[in-house]
């Protein structure tokens, strides 16, 4: 997990990939510049910088993060190498291996996030324990309430921290079905 929130991300490629990406991205808080000569017009509706042409190298300059999501694996392959060189967060989304970035599969309930990732390039594997997850992951959770709490336990010493900490601890672990 990352926080790039006001950061830069370029994507490259117009189609439903670069689609998924964008929202994803949005939601996170980056900015999003989309580079392709074609693009689907649901990329257009979103809020993110259009720029309708084929990569250049230049289109690097000043971004953090790199998606390559053309359907060319020779351009994302380009796209990856330069992206690498120039010490960028990168996702190749026809071989993610070839990149350092990988979109995991999220769950955001309660004021958790759950983020899994298969480590084997198995995205219907990670889409499927998120699932599995949301179905265990109480709806609300007391966290304003656990965080004051801690810290009040935290300003104890000895046993009586020790017990504060310990029914803190017991009162989450109920509170999530253990």
């Amino acid at each position: 997990m990352l926080d790039l929130e006001g950061e830069t991300a370029l994507l490259v490629g117009g189609g439903t990939v670069a689609l998924r990406r964008a929202a994803t991205l949005l939601t996170a808080g980056l900015t999003v510049r989309v580079v392709a000569p074609e693009l689907l017009p649901e990329l257009a509706a979103l809020n993110i910088e259009i720029i309708q042409r084929p990569f250049e190298l230049g289109d690097l300059i000043g971004v953090r993060l790199v998606v390559a999501c053309t359907g060319n694996a020779d351009v994302n392959d380009e796209v990856t190498r330069l992206a690498r060189a120039a010490g960028l967060l990168i996702n190749h989304a026809g071989r993610a291996e070839a990149g350092n970035l990988r979109f995991p599969a999220v769950l955001e309930r309660g004021g958790v996030s759950v983020s899994i990732s298969t480590g084997a390039e198995l995205p219907m594997l990670a889409q499927a324990l998120r699932e599995k997850v949301a179905l265990c992951l109480p709806a609300e959770l007391p966290i304003p309430t656990w965080t004051s709490q801690r810290d009040a336990a935290l300003l104890l010493s000895g046993e009586a921290k020790q017990v504060a900490i310990r029914d803190l601890r017991a009162q989450i672990r109920t509170a999530v079905g253990l």
